[in-house]
This record gives structure tokens, C-alpha cells and sequence, in this order.
């Protein structure tokens, strides 16, 4: 075998290169047959069971099912979301890298990747399963088999649990079992609930901001356990986001709005001024949004924060000046409205019930919001992303600020034509001159490290990287 590219590249760089975010492909009927032996080894709940194949466990397959078996005409009528299609690779040893962690774990050196942090696929759905009971079940089940499969491959890749968050007693259970009797070190939290309404329509919850419940007993068990949190959640089917013809449309972007969603919500609901040694990523998703909701939030901050909200009081309104500028300037119907304008800008504006929304952010100074943020979030991005670029912008970004971006190849879905090119394809920033050589070592490793160890300094122990983890993680 010919030596790629990207073990090329590889070989000049004087750092590893840690993937942020393979995937792991599942093989459906092998996970059935292990679904059905875990759920009579464990208690002999023949109901679940049945459920489970009643119901199905995939909403992928069950959504998919749904979409294929109705008329074009039916899914514009009822604007039923097309589902993805053709999203597995088909080069031959690609797609079996895939459904293989052994074979995908012997070719890491030719994609010039060091280790890898891998991520479930077909799996992710189990944390929508609407049965409590089901949902629960599947994923204990699936979080046993996902460690036992890379169990031997430890020196090179890591898995990462999935944990449900309908409710927080629920996650926290979940985080004992995969912490404590599985060793799993982090875990794909679901970062939005959507919780229905009573007119029969659902809202967005994203735990942190207006939830159904109080998540700080989530967010300290992560803390408690040395687990880092990754929230891995699609937006398809949110908002404009819900084509019935087309996935290329439903996809893109829809990542990016949830995690703009899930970010905003850890930052405005207090979290990151709650448990500062939290750290947050975000995948899939890239880091342009997150460019652009650090500047948004920064603006918002500096024009509504508790001290500068009050300069927008309607009360300090001259409305006799503003009425003589209106009779002077307005034209003949302005002219004839002047008393209703009057009373309408005498009446005032009522005092809010809150009037300082950053409240629960507890910042004093614009630095002090950019350092409850810039360091508590990173963002997985993919090889092909030019936005990286923009992260490491410090002219650019408020308060010269530079995000923190993680390489997060994707491996094994659709928008990975070629396994072995995702290092090239990302050094691509080095040789456009859009990063220096230290910008992409903090991209390609160093980012990643400071993630997954924040909690666990031992994170990599044991690991292909261990003693380059421990040079990132030293005190300066």
C-alpha cells in the first residue's frame, strides 16, 4: 500500500494529531441480537423487548419509513421531513473501517491520525426514543456493547457513552453506570429535549436556559465523576429546516443551530459562571456560528447589561421635545395624530419582570463575559472548513479573543469521500496561509487535549499520546 498524503503531512508535524470525532458505524442486526440477550440478562423484560420490536429502536429508520411509504402529494400535505439517504461511504475498505474498529484503528497511521475519539451513528437516536422505558434500556445497552467493542483498542481510540437527558434523574443514573462501571471518560449528552405542548405542537428545551428542570445536579455529577460533556445534536426539522423533497437542504446548517442553541443556553443560564471547571464541545456543527454568537453576545451584553439597560428606560423620554420635532418635521397625517402619538409615548413602556437578562452570567467587565465563554466551549470542525481560520482571528473577534476549534474529521459518514484525506485536506490551511504551524497544532491537537482532560488529567493515560497529552496539559 502506497503512503498517503496525509501520513505524509503526518510524519513532518512535531505533534500527534487527535480526531475529536470519528464515527463508528453500527451494525444493526448485530446491536439487535446483543439489545435482546442484554434485556433478558438483565431482568427478563420480555415488554421492552416486544416494544423495542414493535416500535423499532432507529428514528432514522422509523422516520425514513414513514417518509418512503407516503406520495409525494402526502408528504407536502402533511410537510413531512425528508430524512437522509445514501449517507454511508462506499469505497469498500472505507465502509469497512467503519462497521470495524479494528480494521479503522490498523489504519489510523495512513490517515495520519495518532488517536482518535470515536463517536456512535446509527445509535444517536436511541436518546429520542419517545418510551422512557425503552430509551432507557436501549442506551444502558448500547453504552455496554459500544465499550465492549473498543474495549481491546484503548491505545488508539476512546468511545464515548450516550447519555439521555429527558430528565436529570435519568442522566445522572446513566452517567454512574457508564463512569463507574464502564470507565467511560466522556459522554454525548442530549442537548435538546423537545417537550410538548399543550395545543400538541413541541418547544426546544436546552437544559441550561427556561428548562422543565433544574440541570446543576447534571452539570455537577459531570463534575463529580470526571466526565467531559459533548452535545452532538442535529437541528433537522427545526424552523425552515423541514423540506419534504430535500436532505441537502434539511442538512445544512442544522448542526450550527443547535449548537448555537445549546451554547447560548449554557452561557445565559449561568452555567459556565456556576462550575468553572466545566468544559463544553460542541460537534458537527463548525466554528463560524460560534464565531458570530461570541460577537453577538459581547454587542448584546455591552448595550443591555444591567448597567446599560437602564439608559434605554422609556420613562427618560422628553416626549414634549419629541412632540415639537413631530409637529415641526412630520408631514399632514403625522400632523393630525399628534395627540394619540402623545398619549401613546406618555403611557411608557411597563418596568419588565426581569430587567437584567444577564443576570444568571454574573459579568461585571466585556473581559469578564470573553473569559466565561472564549475558554468554557470548543468546537469540533471538519477537515474541509475554512471558517477554522476565522476562530484563530484575533484582530477579528471581540476583545481579541480566538476560539477554540477541534479537528473532528467525521470519519465514516457521507461528507468523508476519502478516510485517509482528512489530514491533508486540513493542512490545506497551513499551505493557503490561513493558520501558522502553532494555530494548526492547537486546531489539530492541542485543543482537543485541553477538552477531554479538563476534568481527568489521566484522560489519555495508557494512550499512543500520553506523553505529548501531558506536555499540553503542564503549567506553563
Amino acid at each position: 500500500m502506497s503512503r498517503s498524503k496525509s501520513a505524509a503531512i503526518r510524519s513532518r508535524l512535531d505533534h500527534p494529531v487527535l480526531d475529536a470525532d470519528g464515527h463508528y458505524l453500527e451494525l444493526i442486526p448485530v446491536f439487535m441480537d446483543y439489545f435482546y440477550e442484554f434485556v433478558e440478562r438483565t431482568g427478563g423484560r420480555q415488554a421492552v423487548a416486544d416494544l423495542a420490536r414493535r416500535e423499532g429502536l432507529f428514528y432514522d429508520e422509523r422516520v425514513l419509513g414513514t417518509w418512503a411509504a407516503l406520495s409525494e402529494a402526502e408528504r407536502r400535505e402533511r410537510w413531512v421531513n425528508r430524512p437522509p439517504f445514501w449517507a454511508l461511504p462506499v469505497d469498500t475498505t472505507d465502509r469497512a473501517s467503519g462497521h470495524l474498529p479494528r480494521l479503522m484503528a490498523h489504519r489510523l497511521d495512513e490517515f495520519g491520525i495518532d488517536y482518535a475519539v470515536m463517536y456512535p451513528t446509527r445509535a444517536l437516536p436511541l436518546i429520542s426514543i419517545p418510551d422512557a422505558e425503552l430509551r432507557q434500556i436501549a442506551i444502558r445497552a448500547f453504552n455496554t456493547y459500544y465499550a465492549e467493542v473498543f474495549a481491546e483498542l484503548s491505545d488508539r481510540m476512546s468511545p464515548v457513552a450516550v447519555v439521555p437527558t429527558h430528565t436529570p434523574e435519568e442522566a445522572i443514573a446513566e452517567l454512574e453506570y457508564v463512569g463507574r462501571e464502564l470507565g467511560c471518560k466522556a459522554v454525548m449528552l442530549n442537548g435538546i429535549v423537545h417537550r410538548p405542548l399543550p395545543d400538541g405542537s413541541k418547544r426546544t428545551d436546552t437544559l441550561a436556559f427556561d428548562s422543565a428542570y433544574d440541570y446543576d445536579p447534571v452539570w455537577q455529577k459531570l463534575v463529580d465523576e470526571k466526565i467531559v460533556p459533548v452535545f452532538h445534536t442535529s437541528g433537522q426539522g427545526w424552523g425552515s429546516r423541514r423540506s419534504p423533497t430535500s436532505y441537502v437542504y434539511n442538512h445544512i446548517g442544522s448542526f450550527a443551530a443547535s449548537g448555537e442553541a445549546v451554547c447560548k443556553g449554557l452561557f445565559l443560564g449561568g452555567v459556565t459562571r456556576r462550575f468553572p471547571q466545566l468544559r463544553f464541545a460542541l460537534m458537527e456543527g463548525g466554528v463560524g456560528y460560534a464565531c458570530n454568537l461570541f460577537a453577538d453576545i459581547v454587542s448584546h451584553w455591552e448595550k443591555r447589561n444591567a448597567r446599560a439597560i437602564r439608559d434605554l428606560d422609556p420613562a427618560k423620554l422628553d416626549v414634549a421635545a419629541v412632540m415639537k420635532l413631530m409637529a415641526e418635521w412630520g408631514d399632514d397625517r403625522i400632523r393630525a395624530a399628534l395627540p394619540a402619538i402623545e398619549a401613546k409615548l406618555s403611557a411608557g413602556e411597563p418596568m419588565p419582570p426581569r430587567l437584567d437578562e444577564f443576570e444568571a452570567v454574573g459579568a461585571e467587565t466585556a473581559e469578564e463575559v470573553r473569559d466565561l465563554f472564549v475558554p468554557r466551549f470548543f468546537f469540533g470542525c471538519e477537515a474541509d472548513d475554512p471558517m477554522v481560520a476565522w476562530a484563530f482571528n484575533d484582530r477579528l473577534n471581540p476583545l481579541g479573543a480566538t476560539l477554540q476549534p477541534m479537528f473532528s474529521s467525521d470519519v465514516g459518514h457521507w461528507d468523508v469521500p476519502e478516510m485517509a484525506g482528512v489530514v491533508e485536506e486540513a493542512f490545506e490551511l497551513v499551505e493557503d496561509g490561513h493558520l501558522d504551524e502553532a494555530q494548526f497544532r492547537a486546531f489539530m491537537f492541542d485543543n482537543a487535549v485541553r477538552f477531554y482532560a479538563s476534568l481527568d488529567p489521566d484522560f489519555f493515560a495508557g494512550t499512543r499520546i500520553e506523553d505529548e497529552a501531558k506536555r499540553v496539559l503542564a503549567p506553563a
